[in-house]
């Protein structure tokens, strides 16, 4: 059996509140951790949030990043989800870790697009 993605769920608890506020922080943790994973970045936006926060996506070549930052409660969401054999979500958590200096973290990983290694079929995508 292969899978065509690997998704990883991060929960950060007692972070840096300062860190988790900064734009340029929580821009620049997203970068080096699309880096580390070995991801292509395409397209990055970071926009404060109603919590006081931050959001930020990035749009990769192999599917997403996103952070969402909760000051009030000490507390950052990350979503990663990458594809293909040269990316590995995992090696995101030391960058993470080093960003925001969490108390705790919680990793999550959920194999996606598991198919049957004798699954031939090829479709692409027409413009």
């Amino acid at each position: 059996m292969q899978r065509v993605g690997r998704h990883l769920i991060v929960e950060l608890w007692g972070c840096d509140v300062a860190a988790m506020c900064s734009h340029d922080t929580v821009e620049e943790a997203i970068i080096k951790t699309i880096t580390a994973c070995g991801a292509t970045l395409l397209d990055l936006h970071v926009y404060p949030s109603a919590s006081t926060g931050m959001n930020g996506v990035a749009i990769l070549a192999e599917s997403h990043v996103m952070v969402q930052t909760w000051p009030l409660h000490g507390y950052i969401a990350v979503d990663i989800f990458t594809c293909g054999q040269h990316t590995d979500p995992n090696l995101a958590v030391p960058v993470l870790q080093r960003f925001f200096v969490p108390e705790q973290i919680q990793v999550l990983e959920i194999n996606r697009g598991v198919i049957e290694d004798n699954d031939t079929t090829a479709v692409a995508c027409l413009d």
